[in-house]
């Protein structure tokens, strides 16, 4: 960004407009990146975090065993969602932070969990695992697609669900698959009501929600810190609920055993889990010591966790949200609500993630093959990054193929026109 002329005050960034804040991201002005679901773009100030934190230590020969891992650090972004250090892990990636948790719950052959066809692949092996090694019982089910879908529905296929083995409730915040935005709190509520843990795979909320984790009521989530919160790769947030605040969830902290912990004691047992608001041990110092890591990653999430603080993050929801808004009714005006996988109608399900069907054919939809090929011409020929997914339908035989786009704070109206116009043509060339 041009430094301001003669000692004139530069703005902060919370006044600055779009435009300046496009320049802090380090991406080739000719590139329109409608593919934050997958990976963000990092902010110069966080590439450089990360190169100048790695020669310090690489130069001095720094401690990387500290007594706590990023203790600064996992403050600074823990009070950016709401919790407090003790709760907040910095992983390598979502992945990591469901796998983790998945296999720290305290589950026995027999014993269920619920969650949907919808998860990501990563999220599923790890409970088929589950299955396999322990015994136990994992249940989808297939949430439904299309414009008109209601959150009613959406928790009503949850409930129905339920039986009395039940121990877990599992669901991804938004899936990256039709970009739907599951009702968190009204399944959290669900699962108070019924005894459940809940664990959400959060990969595509931070950064992009102005969001309190507590609040939400969930047991754990599992964040990627190099999608919409544009960190570096190999960064993550992982949310453990380490204290009992009634207003948000009154059940009892779930039994959950800390793996690759280098700070569990080699003896006896960590003190018993807290059942006030007040932590007994702080959880995340056993997730966060796990031998060696780079300290540079934590220094450059936390920062890009400052730069959005200081943008401010209600103000990026809502840009994110309007230019979701504004991409929604391209993308319905030029293929129609029928082609469109995400949710319309209902507002508490839309994301900025929206997967739709480009071709005339309805039987493109099953056709992997054209699909993928309409991405990577999208990008070869012109250089807009989208992504296809493949998901389950209700009632369908064949699972279905779409494109995704999603936006971010460095795309404007006018990338977004152009993308769709693209799109629009391509789409009927290859129809």
């Amino acid at each position: 960004m041009a430094a301001p002329p003669n000692g004139t005050r530069k703005p902060p960034l919370r006044e600055q407009s779009w435009a300046r804040i496009r320049e802090l991201f380090a991406l080739a002005p000719d590139a329109t990146h409608l593919n934050t679901g997958t990976v963000g773009a990092m902010p110069r100030e966080v590439l450089d975090t990360a190169d100048r934190v790695t020669r310090e230590w690489t130069g001095g020969l720094l401690d990387v065993y500290p007594p706590t891992l990023y203790p600064e650090h996992r403050a600074t972004i823990a009070k950016a969602y709401g919790i407090d250090q003790d709760e907040l892990v910095i992983s390598h990636n979502a992945t990591e932070g469901m796998a983790r948790v998945i296999h720290g719950l305290d589950l026995r052959a027999g014993d269920e969990v619920l969650t949907t066809s919808h998860e990501c692949y990563s999220v599923l092996s790890n409970f088929n695992l589950l299955r396999n090694r322990h015994g136990v019982v994992i249940r989808t089910i297939t949430p439904p697609t299309g414009f008109d879908v209601r959150a009613e529905e959406v928790v009503a296929l949850f409930e129905q669900s339920i039986t009395p083995r039940t121990k877990v409730l599992a669901f991804a915040g938004i899936t990256l698959f039709t970009g739907m935005m599951l009702p968190i709190r009204a399944l959290c509520e669900l699962a108070h009501r019924h005894g459940l843990t809940t664990v959400i795979d959060g990969a595509l909320l931070a950064g992009m929600l102005d969001c309190d984790f507590r609040a939400t009521g969930a047991d754990f989530i599992s964040c990627s810190g190099s999608k919409f919160q544009c960190g570096p790769l190999g960064t993550g947030l992982l949310y453990v609920r380490n204290k009992v605040h009634p207003e948000h969830n009154p059940l009892p902290l779930p039994e959950f055993w800390p793996i690759i912990s280098t700070w569990y004691p080699m003896q006896g047992a960590p003190p018993p889990r807290t059942t006030t608001s007040v932590e007994s041990c702080n959880i995340g110092d056993y997730l966060q010591s796990a031998g060696s890591a780079s300290i540079a990653r934590g220094a450059a999430l936390a920062r890009a966790c400052e730069l959005w603080d200081e943008i401010g993050r209600d103000r990026i929801e809502r840009r994110v949200f309007e230019l979701a808004e504004h991409a929604r009714g391209r993308l319905a005006e030029r293929f129609g609500t029928a082609a469109m996988y995400s949710p319309g109608s209902d507002p508490g399900l839309r994301s900025p993630l929206i997967a739709f069907h480009p071709f005339t054919d309805p039987r493109d939809a099953w056709n992997v093959k054209k699909v993928a090929e309409f991405v990577a011409r999208l990008e070869s020929e012109h250089r807009i990054w989208t992504r296809w997914t493949e998901f389950d339908v209700p009632g369908s035989p064949h699972q279905h193929y779409a494109a995704r786009i999603c936006t971010h704070i460095f795309n404007d109206h006018t990338e977004i026109d152009r993308a769709v116009d693209v799109m629009g043509r391509l789409a009927a060339a290859m129809s």
